[in-house]
């Protein structure tokens, strides 16, 4: 039977005893891809002699080939467990160097098994990269949070660098091995590591963790698969609506979703729709890129342009969708229609006013939501819709909001059936209407298990999006409270310089755990401080690209938005905090520049959607961030100290730890 956790796995005494053919043959029998290259085994060939050589005089341990990396989709070269110590090697036989790349690769393993992996959360973790043929390198350890920085080695002292680590160490408490080989993994993707791996035919149990952020999430997949079966036998059409907190999963549950309901033989197809141009451009280039890698690892060639053309038609923007279907009664060829952020749907004015322009349309009749609905209308017998809401995330002016989608169904699809979650009845998503007003008149039916409640983004503390919700709200002692819950798990620091910032993100991220700066898109007075909001970049390349490409956030330079990084994330972020949004003595103040001064935001639904481009900003790390505020100057009346003391002072008295100049 093939064992897909692991190629081989042995006692390092049984290992030596068998023979290099029998040890290759148990790795081949294990690899389940269509087909093994040459290249591939002569590797294998090479590191199995070149390590029962190095661990000859080795009297116990285990050691394990091709261990997997779930999250990551890879596998690690090889684990050698011995003296109580977790070593992890990264090959790169035939290399004279020791590369960037190698030692960022190495540790990520690390970092992931140690974030995820439930048996290595106490464990010495050693990522060891073996160039073959580099020269000696001095073994130097530098150890952070139980993970030693990468060793370098070649061929030849691969046993030395064990040996010496292992004497410094000198474990007298033994684990067990084997229990750390099938040690529960607990992993928490990112949105672009969950797509590329459902997109590769993983389920969402696969990728998420088995606590109840990620029973949740199949808790809600059930109940909505339940929903789609129900509404296909009795002919219905059904319109769900599934809630969550920021960070809980949202978008990976519709994704799920929609990969598992585009099943052609069944007569079913499905797609994901959403009005979040980066986010959709991020996904389809980063599925793109992926698929292009998986077929070259088969031996295979696939062009970029052809590997974008599927993603495409499993990902759009639901303007292109939408705009596909004006003018015509084409009947979609989805049965099941998946939108995200659909709070952020089009008002009748908005869409209108785009169809006037843009399309030459005049008097376009429909909202985005009517127009979506009676879409999926089109089926004579079956359809539904699957609305991913977002409370208190809507950003943008025309963005219609839940209470559009209920009054679109009464004005012309009062036959359809609507299930809701409980929580659909707060302010948030209400908009000040009543919730009578808003489900009069329909076939409502209530289901729990529609609401995701766990935050999945940040795995270390479920309490982000809480302790950002108290400090919008001015809710101080709640916010102090939540401070001291999540500040060991979740640093959170605030500073007046940016280079303290920078520095303080650099040092708590190895490998390639990815950071950036996020600003408000109205934080035009951070220009005189080199940050500069109204800069276009390509958000594909400051999400996906490496550490070595300037156009990448890992260069610190390029910010992006709200509008850029709403339903992304990153591991790590810079904050930056203008005077749009800023603290006085009776609370938070809104406030627009324009031309050469503040002014006063006065519009209700425009003071919400700045108080949301926060929200947003503030929710999106999933390891901690960095809150810069500036010193400002009383010598430009458009950066005034007073402008950013008091923001700066309300977050001290949280609590949040200060990076001083």
């Amino acid at each position: 039977m093939r064992n897909l956790r692991r190629y081989y796995s042995a006692p390092i005494q049984e290992f030596l005893e068998q023979s290099s053919k029998e040890i290759l043959g148990v790795i081949h029998s294990n690899d389940i891809s269509a087909e093994i290259k040459i290249q591939q085994s002569n590797t294998w060939e090479i590191e199995i002699e070149i390590l029962r050589e190095q661990l000859v005089k080795f009297t116990e341990g285990r050691i394990i080939f091709e261990y997997t990396i779930p999250r990551m989709g890879k596998r690690v070269d090889v684990v050698i467990l011995y003296k109580s110590i977790v070593f992890l090697l990264e090959f790169k036989c035939g290399d004279t160097e020791y590369r960037q790349s190698t030692y960022d690769q190495v540790y990520d393993y690390a970092l992931d098994l140690r974030n995820f992996q439930k048996e290595s959360h106490n464990k010495l973790l050693v990522p060891m990269m073996i160039s073959t043929h580099a020269p000696d390198v001095s073994c130097i350890i530098k150890e952070r949070e139980r993970i030693v920085e990468p060793i370098k080695c070649n061929a030849h002292n691969i046993a030395v660098a064990i040996n010496f680590i292992a004497k410094q160490y000198n474990n007298e408490v033994f684990f067990n091995y084997l229990a750390w080989e099938n040690s529960e993994y607990l992993p928490t993707p990112t949105i672009v590591e969950a797509a590329q791996a459902l997109y590769r035919g993983h389920n969402v149990h696969d990728i998420t963790r088995s606590d109840a952020g990620a029973e949740n999430l199949s808790v809600t997949a059930n109940e909505i698969n339940e929903i789609i079966e129900y509404s296909k036998a009795k002919k219905r059409k059904s319109i769900c609506f599934v809630t969550g907190v920021p960070g809980a999963g949202k978008t990976l549950a519709g994704l799920n979703i929609a990969i598992q309901r585009s099943n052609a033989e069944k007569g079913e197809h499905a797609i994901f729709l959403s009005g979040n141009y980066p986010l959709v451009t991020v996904l389809q280039e980063a599925l793109a890129r992926d698929k292009v890698e998986q077929e070259k690892q088969l031996g295979k060639r696939i062009t970029k342009a052809d590997a974008l053309r599927s993603a495409v038609a499993f990902i759009q923007i639901i303007h292109k969708y939408r705009d596909s279907f004006v003018g015509n009664e084409d009947i979609p060829p989805e049965r099941v229609a998946i939108f995200d952020e659909a709070q952020r749907a089009w008002t009748h004015k908005m869409i209108g006013n785009f169809m006037l322009t843009k399309k030459g349309i005049p008097n376009f009749a429909y909202s985005e939501p009517e127009f979506l609905i009676s879409t999926m209308d089109r089926h004579r017998d079956w359809a539904v819709i699957i609305c991913l809401v977002g409370g208190g995330q809507e950003i943008n002016t025309g963005e219609a909001g839940l209470p559009e989608w209920f009054e679109s169904l009464r004005r012309g699809f009062s036959n359809w059936d609507v299930y809701i979650t409980p929580q659909l009845n707060d302010y948030e998503y209400r908009r000040g209407k009543s919730w009578a007003s808003i489900v009069s008149g329909l076939q409502v039916y209530e289901r729990k298990k529609l609401h995701l409640a766990t935050s999945v983004r940040s795995f270390r503390t479920p309490d982000i999006a809480a302790f950002v919700k108290a400090i919008l709200d001015m809710d101080t002692p709640a916010a102090k409270i939540l401070y001291e819950k999540i500040k060991d798990k979740y640093p959170i620091v605030i500073t007046r310089d940016l280079h303290k910032a920078k520095e303080w993100v650099l040092d708590h991220c190895q490998g390639t755990t990815r950071y950036g700066i996020l600003a408000s898109s109205g934080a035009l007075r951070l220009k005189a401080e080199g940050i500069f909001v109204k800069n276009e970049i390509l958000v594909a390349n400051w999400f996906l690209n490496g550490k070595d490409d300037v156009r990448a956030s890992y260069y610190l330079e390029d910010v992006v938005t709200e509008f850029d990084i709403q339903g992304l994330e990153l591991d790590y972020s810079i904050v930056a905090w203008d005077a749009d949004f800023r603290f006085d003595d009776n609370g938070w103040t809104y406030n627009s520049f324009v031309g050469n001064r503040w002014n006063k935001v006065q519009s209700e639904e425009k003071r919400l959607y700045l108080k949301n481009a926060y929200r947003v900003l503030l929710t999106r790390a999933r390891q901690g961030m960095a809150i810069f505020i500036p010193q400002g100057s009383d010598l430009d009346h458009t950066r005034k100290t007073e402008y950013y003391d008091k923001t700066y002072g309300f977050l001290k008295t949280i609590g949040i730890e200060e990076l001083l100049l």
